[in-house]
């Protein structure tokens, strides 16, 4: 949701359409990156924002669905587009409370 905030204000889109995800990864920051790089890509190329997700992880492996809709210039005014996810400082990590951390810094 960090991802389609940085473009648009979330909660003006509709999950009207779904698009399918799957990322393999040796490990959970690289499958961070690449779940990232992948949600970015159907945005471009799709032109195309998301709202909602549903995420499977196991084994470094991840599926998932996300829901959107098409870019409306006239109703959702995005302010960025995002071209990438970095390695830099990329961390996954369950914190001591038992939440998790997932991070990375993202090209705009």
């Amino acid at each position: 949701m960090a991802l389609t905030a940085i473009v648009v204000d979330p909660q003006r889109l509709h999950p009207s359409e779904r698009v399918e995800f799957s990322c393999n990864a040796p490990d959970d920051e690289l499958l961070l990156a690449d779940w990232l790089n992948a949600v970015i890509y159907e945005m471009a190329t799709r032109h195309f924002l998301f709202c909602r997700y549903r995420v499977a992880l196991v084994n470094h492996s991840l599926t998932a669905q996300a829901w959107g809709e098409p870019v409306d210039l006239n109703r959702h005014h995005p302010v960025v587009e995002p071209k990438g996810a970095t390695y830099t400082a990329l961390v996954v990590r369950q914190e001591t409370d038992g939440s998790w951390l997932a991070q990375c810094v993202v090209d705009v």
